[in-house]
């Protein structure tokens, strides 16, 4: 099983389509956004690719459909243009016997965990920020990072999952965070 993890979209459509090449590139069975899909929400400057619509066309055309979860900047009218789920605050995976919580990060998150036990796997975006480590809990924590609109000098990013190993990547392939969780 390989699945690609992205977050923090915000309607741009050149990386969405740069992510989608890196779906079938990385020959991911499945995808998992974790929110932000279609706005750049009122804190963001506005994406340079901003076509909302076209990015609406290219998830619509996924085949399976992208696993999501709600972002801040989600609205009802998301999910009227987009024919799958996108408003669960969260959804629950096991993953090669790893239980993963996913979520967008800004009601849970590293520092307000939802209970979890040694072993899990917690995923969240919002931050706009990457990170792959292991929590004192022995939780691992997997941000990708954001695909259009990276924070703090990083790279825009995404993350992929496959045999207990997390990983987070760059558009170029590079490998900038790594983690790996032992299954039960």
């Amino acid at each position: 099983m390989k699945i690609l993890i992205a977050s923090d979209l915000h309607g741009d459509a050149d990386c969405c389509a740069a992510l989608l090449a890196k779906y079938k590139e990385e020959g991911a069975d499945e995808l998992v956004l974790l929110g932000d899909l279609l706005y750049h929400g009122p804190r963001n400057d506005l994406p340079q690719g901003y076509r909302p619509k076209e990015v609406i066309t290219m998830l619509s055309a996924l085949s399976p459909a992208p696993l999501c979860v709600r972002g801040n900047c989600e609205a009802e009218v998301d999910q009227m243009v987009l024919p799958f789920p996108v408003m669960a605050e969260y959804a629950q995976f096991l993953w090669d016997g790893i239980p993963v919580f996913a979520t967008h990060g800004h009601h849970h998150n590293p520092e307000n965990l939802p209970p979890l036990r040694k072993g899990a796997a917690f995923l969240y975006g919002h931050t706009h920020l990457y990170e792959a480590r292991v929590n004192e809990g022995g939780v691992l924590l997997l941000n990708p990072g954001s695909v259009s609109l990276p924070k703090g000098g990083n790279p825009k990013s995404y993350a992929v999952y496959e045999d207990g190993c997390f990983t987070v990547k760059d558009f170029e392939g590079n490998v900038l965070a790594r983690e790996t969780l032992k299954t039960f």
